[in-house]
């Protein structure tokens, strides 16, 4: 089966894909991923892919489409994938008509206030890498890192204004996608606002999985 999922910040959407994979043995791709996994290489595509995200802007289309389809190429995806991150917009949608076919469009959603309690709400150390969150996983100490002892930060792109601002662009750029998918008849919308296990829980019974 191939699966594509959106939804806005901190909708679970990449929580779900892991569960959703590892469920249907299928790998969960994300374009990010893709991403930084291409520009680490010494591939001649990475060194492109890399100057570009050393200059602060898109990668352009053409290469990201190109880089999604050498992955899904490969043996693993035979039996369906969970695409995450991509697309993005309506353009990529029918850019990737041209490389497969979308079985299911997943849309995890969650309400605007929701999205910044739980971004906002993310603590983050440099030293250690350990996450946090105020409200659902706190350090024992408040911007202390439990592990290390060293100081919790916001990251930039966890700033109430940066997600405001990201969720703008996702309601103008993404959620047309849901009527494009209505469409095509594949679109299935999980509401992402109870806790993770019942979310999952809704998808495997929406997807006759349980």
């Amino acid at each position: 089966m191939n699966i594509i999922i959106f939804g806005p910040q901190g909708s679970g959407k990449g929580t779900q894909a892991d569960i959703l994979g590892e469920k249907l043995n299928i790998p969960h791709i994300t374009m990010g991923g893709l991403l930084r996994a291409e520009a680490g290489s010494e591939s001649v595509l990475g060194e492109k892919i890399k100057t570009i995200i050393n200059q602060g802007i898109l990668v352009p289309d053409e290469i990201t489409l190109e880089l999604l389809k050498q992955r899904l190429d490969k043996p693993d995806c035979e039996a369906g994938f969970i695409l995450d991150g991509y697309p993005r917009n309506l353009v990529q949608a029918a850019d990737l008509e041209q490389v497969t076919a979308v079985d299911l469009a997943l849309e995890i959603y969650i309400t605007d206030e929701e999205a910044l309690k739980r971004t906002g709400g993310r603590r983050n150390c440099l030293a250690c890498g350990n996450t946090y969150h105020l409200l659902y996983k706190p350090s024992q100490q408040e911007g202390i890192c439990d592990k290390c002892g060293a100081a919790l930060i916001v990251r930039e792109d966890d700033k109430d204004e940066v997600i405001k601002m990201r969720l703008n662009v996702y309601h103008q750029q993404t959620e047309p996608l849901v009527e494009y998918y209505q469409k095509q008849s594949v679109y299935l919308k999980i509401d992402g606002m109870p806790p993770i296990p019942e979310v999952t829980k809704e998808i495997f019974a929406k997807l006759k999985l349980i």
